[in-house]
């Protein structure tokens, strides 16, 4: 028998809210999902793949996402300037939890 009790437990201690402070945020989620479907992601295709995100607020989730290794940022030395952006592994290891997101969204749709 479990006799845990909810007062002597710290949320922010839990692999999900780690998981979560990795992930939180409004285009995250969409970002990843993107480079899950797409693969290598020029930074314009993602903005018009997205729609409604600022050129700011794509820039700094993809720098945050960045910092927290879950995507590579590739640029090229050339003129315009071209920068790509991928999944690194430990990016690809949260596919599955996508997978099941959307099919879970799929399967209870109201």
């Amino acid at each position: 028998m479990n006799n845990r009790c909810i007062s002597q437990e710290n949320l922010n201690e839990t692999g999900f809210s780690y998981t979560l402070s990795l992930i939180n945020g409004k285009y995250k989620m969409t970002i990843l999902y993107t480079l899950m479907e797409f693969g290598v992601v020029r930074f314009n295709e993602m903005k018009r793949y997205i729609g409604n995100i600022s050129y700011k607020t794509l820039s700094v989730s993809l720098k945050e996402l960045e910092a927290d290794k879950l995507i590579h940022r590739k640029e090229y030395p050339q003129i315009p300037p071209k920068v790509e952006y991928s999944l690194t592994k430990r990016g690809k290891s949260l596919i599955p939890i996508l997978d099941m997101m959307c099919e879970w969204g799929d399967n209870n749709r109201i």
